[in-house]
């Protein structure tokens, strides 16, 4: 009897390791595409890159193409130390990133949590917040900048930053008279302004994250908010204490993902600058090659330190 009972209990375990290694085999089987160009296309520029960022590239006479000279890290002094610009550049950059990474997390998810409520063409305006990625992407992205600046410069719009700082939304002193009397210090006033002037491209990069925090909230049982609501729970109480921990894993990954797309976008000042040094001279390829390394390690390091601080605060429901 002890033996059929260890039988028949033994078949469900082998089922279920039998469904998880199907599972498994058919995730490998979706990734493949993927693998295999990392491996075929990716990997030998990974490789060329880095082995550029350590040579001194000498063009052969009669041009007849050109070798490379191992030089050790003479190439990231060059940049760190001689550069006049990088450094400069690379600081700016972060500061902003910085500033927006936040406010773009925050738009988010709020405009997810009013989107996930009941009301008349709620599909309308979720389709609306997520139309300026498409517009944002690829050759939408070019048509679209070359309209702009012709538009601006047949109108006489692009006169310089003059006009710029002109025809920004508020500034900085009319936040600073609002709150004069909240006692609230100039660097939050100025922030503030920053971040209502920078809405447009909050708002043009805030679509994939409002989607993902959409789907978060869709997958909170609403057994629980019924539960919370006999209680007594007030809805400010039931939004701290049970939506934002049911959703802290995606607000985790909303936070990397917008880390790694604000440092990647081809139009922060970075990027800007590094492509303009890889198209200046020869010896150009091997200077932004370090300048890319050392930019690479710098985004994997507040990665980890984004991840590191928010992993301390998310929660994961149990699925027994």
């Amino acid at each position: 009897m002890n033996a059929q009972k260890t039988i028949a209990s033994s078949k469900p375990k082998r089922r279920k390791k039998a469904l998880e290694s199907r599972k498994a085999r058919a995730g490998w089987l979706f990734v493949l595409p993927f693998v295999l160009g990392f491996i075929f296309v990716y990997l030998p520029i990974i490789v060329n890159s880095a082995t550029y960022s350590f040579a001194e590239i000498k063009t052969n006479a009669g041009g007849g193409g050109f070798t490379l000279s191992f030089v050790g890290f003479e190439n990231y002094r060059q940049a760190l130390f001689v550069n006049p610009t990088y450094v400069t550049t690379l600081i700016s950059g972060i500061q902003q990133l910085i500033f927006d990474i936040p406010a773009i997390v925050i738009f988010a998810l709020f405009m997810a949590v009013l989107l996930n409520q009941k009301m008349f063409g709620r599909a309308a305006f979720r389709a609306i917040f997520f139309v300026p990625v498409i517009i944002s992407t690829g050759l939408m992205e070019s048509i679209s900048a070359s309209s702009v600046v012709s538009h601006m410069e047949s109108s006489g719009m692009n006169d310089g930053a003059e006009n710029t700082t002109v025809s920004q939304i508020i500034s900085a002193v009319d936040i600073q008279l609002l709150f004069s009397n909240m006692k609230i210090g100039s660097g939050l006033a100025t922030y503030v302004a920053k971040l209502v002037n920078d809405i447009y491209n909050i708002v043009n990069r805030s679509g994939v994250q409002l989607l993902i925090f959409l789907a978060a909230l869709q997958s909170i049982s609403p057994a629980i908010y019924e539960s919370c609501s006999i209680d007594g729970a007030s809805a400010w109480e039931t939004f701290w204490k049970i939506t934002i921990p049911m959703i802290s894993p995606m607000i985790l990954v909303n936070a990397v993902y917008t880390v790694i797309d604000a440092f990647t976008d081809s139009s922060n000042t970075v990027m800007t600058y590094i492509n303009t040094v890889y198209n200046q001279s020869s010896s150009g390829r091997v200077l932004s090659s370090a300048m890319s390394w050392m930019y690479f390690l710098i985004v994997i390091a507040i990665i980890a330190v984004v991840a590191l601080l928010l992993s301390l605060f998310v929660f994961y429901q149990r699925r027994d």
